[in-house]
Order: structure tokens, then sequence, then C-alpha cells
């Protein structure tokens, strides 16, 4: 039996059988441009040279090597890629390449590859993609497919891989209201998702990719919650001191209100970017016919839901009264009740 997110989707096949991206309800910018949304794939399998060459062989281009685990494959026709061991502990300071190297700088540089040589035994590699249109995406699904046959695994790989597809769609509003708007949809539909998409094992026990505190969600779901982007922003950093949430919303603050942010300054992982970044879904990579076009739908969905004012103040009310009971076992079911067509 097909779920009700499957079914929306069936209309949106290619002849050949492929699900086809859904437009969100707001395409574009609101200066008309076309949105585009990042992709960042997680695998094990291939070091950064292999996946480097994958890269270019799909889709042109040069490679630039910054270090031994990180390259750049740049003048692709979709941008620029990057591949890189997810371990800062790999890589160094990035310096000018017009600065000599000393002796000290390149036993450096031999100790971090060394490093990630034994990092790569349990850390991923990352693919970060170029922002593409919407309608690009199916385009990065050669990539996976050339992963998958040169011997690229995803989460499926090993009991202990938990490694993640992470999306990063440009913001289609970036006032609090548009922001809060899509957060209170994630959050209604955050269980029913998990559940949809039938999130791997090891990284529903990960740190990476933890829930939201159901107590910040009873109060982002209040309808008189109407914070300005400051207040909104601080809350967020309240409840939410970590970036390994399951939807992350540091970066996107980080770009519209960098001053709300002030402890999280120093943290390299906190690139500041106009986009969300939904780190919940798997990588898959190995499994054969996997592609990454199912879960930037279920992405639309939740964008659906955000722009029905209705909707979200009717599920918010029944969220927050089930929560009182403590009986929100039942609420994937009742998502499932309401999205079914």
């Amino acid at each position: 039996m097909q779920s009700p997110a499957e079914r929306k989707h069936s209309d949106t096949t290619s002849s050949a059988g492929r699900v086809l991206p859904l437009e969100p309800p707001e395409p574009t910018l609101p200066d008309g441009t076309p949105r585009r949304v990042g992709v960042e794939i997680e695998f094990a399998g291939l070091d950064a040279a292999d996946t480097s060459r994958l890269v270019r062989y799909i889709y042109g281009g040069r490679i630039e090597i910054e270090d031994e685990h990180r390259r750049h494959i740049v003048g692709t026709s979709l941008g620029d890629f990057t591949v890189e061991l997810d371990w800062f502990a790999a890589h160094g300071s990035r310096k000018n390449d017009e600065q000599p190297k000393g002796t000290l700088d390149e036993i450096e540089e031999k100790i971090r590859a060394a490093v990630g040589d034994v990092g790569s035994m349990v850390m991923p590699y990352e693919i970060s993609c170029p922002p593409v249109p919407i309608d690009k995406l199916t385009e990065l699904d050669a990539l996976v497919e050339g992963l998958r046959r040169s011997g690229a695994q995803g989460t499926e790989g090993r009991f202990f891989y938990a490694f993640g597809l992470h999306f990063n769609p440009e913001a289609s509003r970036r006032d609090a209201d548009g922001i809060l708007n899509v957060l209170k949809s994630y959050l209604l539909l955050s269980s029913w998702l998990r559940e949809q998409m039938d999130i791997d094992m090891a990284r529903r026990v990960a740190p990476f990719v933890h829930r939201f505190p159901d107590p910040y969600a009873a109060l982002v779901l209040e309808p008189d919650y109407r914070p300005d982007l400051l207040r909104l922003a601080r809350d967020y950093m309240h409840w939410n001191p970590s970036r390994n949430r399951e939807l992350d919303l540091y970066p996107l603050f980080a770009c519209i209100v960098p001053e709300a942010l002030t402890n999280m300054r120093s943290d390299p992982h906190v690139k500041a970017r106009p986009t969300w970044h939904w780190r919940l879904p798997d990588s898959r990579v190995g499994v054969p016919g996997w592609s990454i076009v199912p879960d930037w739908n279920r992405w639309v969905q939740v964008e659906r839901l955000s722009i029905d004012g209705w909707a979200l103040d009717e599920l918010g009310a029944m969220w927050r009264e089930r929560w009182k009971a403590g009986a929100l076992t039942e609420w994937p079911g009742i998502v499932q009740r309401w999205m079914a067509p």
C-alpha cells in the first residue's frame, strides 16, 4: 500500500518511471529569481581523489587539490563541487597559494593526511554540490548512480554508518513570519516524516539529527507566538544550543540576523547562507535505484503546509492538546490521515 506522500508523488513520474522533483508553492525569490537548492551527500568507500575524478567525468570541469582529503571540482556544467572528508582534523587552515610553504607546513600536511586516512575508516566523505535550480535536481542522480557503481556506500553499508543526505533550499521568504511558518510546519510534520522515511537506526541514535524539544515545539505552535526576527533567532538558540537538529536554522539566522548568534560565531561548521539546512534524510547511495528526489518531494510537503494558515492553526491546536495529554505517540497517524488525499 502506498503512503499518502507516495500517492501525492505518483503523478510526478517521468516516462522512464523516475520520480520528478515537485515544485514548491513559492518557486521564486521575491525578486523573481528561480529558487535553487544545494545538496550534500555523505558516503564511504571512495576517497577524495577517486570521487573528484568521478564528478569531473560526469559534469566536466577541472580538479583543484586543497589537501589530501579535500578537492574542488570547478567550472562543471552545474557549477563548483567540493569533495572532502567530513572531519576538520584532516584539513589545515587555508593559506594563500602564493605564500611559500615551510618545513613545518609540510610536516603538518603529512600529519593531517595521515589523520584523515585513519578518520576515513569511520567518518564519511561528503560531496557538496553547487546550488541548482529545482528542475535540475534529477541531474544529480547521475552522480548517485556513479557513486554506487564505483563502490560507494551510504547508511546501509555498515550498522554504524550514520550518513546523511542534506538539502539546502533557498528560503523563499526571509522575514520573521515566513520563517516561522515553515518552522511551524516542520515541527508538525517531523514525526510523520521520520516514519515515512524509515530513518536508519544508526542515525536515529547518533547526535546529528536530534528532534526538537517538545516544550520548544509547544512554544512555536502557540497561535500568539509571533516574534520578530531577533526574538525568533534567540528563542531558537536558547532551546537548540546545538546545530545537530534535523532542521538546522543556524546558517539561515547567521545570514539574516547575525547579531543574534553571538555564541556561535566561532563555530566553523556554521556557514552563513540564506537557506534552510535539512539534515534528516538518509544517504543510501549503495542501494540500486536510490534517488535524492523523493526526499526533496517530502520537503516540498513541509513548504506546502507552511502557506496554509488555517491548517497550521488547526494542526497546531491538535498537537498541543495531545502534548498536554502525553499522547504524542498518536501524532504520526493523525498527520497521515490529514495528508491523505
